[in-house]
């Protein structure tokens, strides 16, 4: 029947599934690291924010 799904189909949906949370988690872990590097260390994180800000301004789309 071509509408059911093959077993291997399916291990590689639970696989991408797996790899998407784990992406996920890191990606929140990371976002977490640099908010705390921000309040630890403010004076940094301005000067990260305004590099950014110029790079941003200079990009050309």
């Amino acid at each position: 029947m071509p509408d059911r799904e093959s077993p291997a189909d399916t291990a590689q949906g639970e696989a991408d599934a797996a790899r998407r949370r784990r992406r996920a988690q890191f990606l929140r872990e990371l976002a977490e690291a640099r908010a705390l590097r921000d309040r630890v260390q403010p004076r940094r994180a301005k000067a990260a924010r305004l590099r950014h800000a110029l790079r941003m301004r200079t990009f050309r789309w």
